[in-house]
């Protein structure tokens, strides 16, 4: 299942705050390409009918059906990058570039 950390969680709620979308679920999209990585999307919406919808961290999340199989054990952080920069991170292991944490 798709997890939300913190965080992003944290983050989440200050833009909707920001951008007036309070209320509203964050809807997640993915898109795998022919080199076996991934475009990952997110955005607030309303939950549609046939939407696959739960809470994480507080979060209301909503999936389209057909990317349910894309964002399965993906988890969407809020971290600060090398150059210092913090952003939305989706950490999905089916990416082929993805790198497993060390230990």
């Amino acid at each position: 299942m798709f997890k939300v950390t913190q965080a992003a969680a944290e983050q989440v709620r200050v833009a909707a705050q920001q951008g007036g979308t309070e209320g509203m679920a964050l809807r997640l999209a993915a898109q795998r390409h022919a080199d076996g990585t991934f475009d990952h999307r997110m955005g607030f919406d309303k939950v549609a009918d046939d939407d696959i919808h739960f809470t994480s961290e507080g979060v209301k999340i909503v999936i389209a059906p057909e990317y349910v199989p894309l964002l399965d054990n993906t988890t969407l952080d809020f971290a600060q990058l090398d150059d210092g920069e913090m952003q939305f991170v989706f950490i999905n292991p089916d990416d082929a570039n993805y790198v497993p944490p060390q230990a």
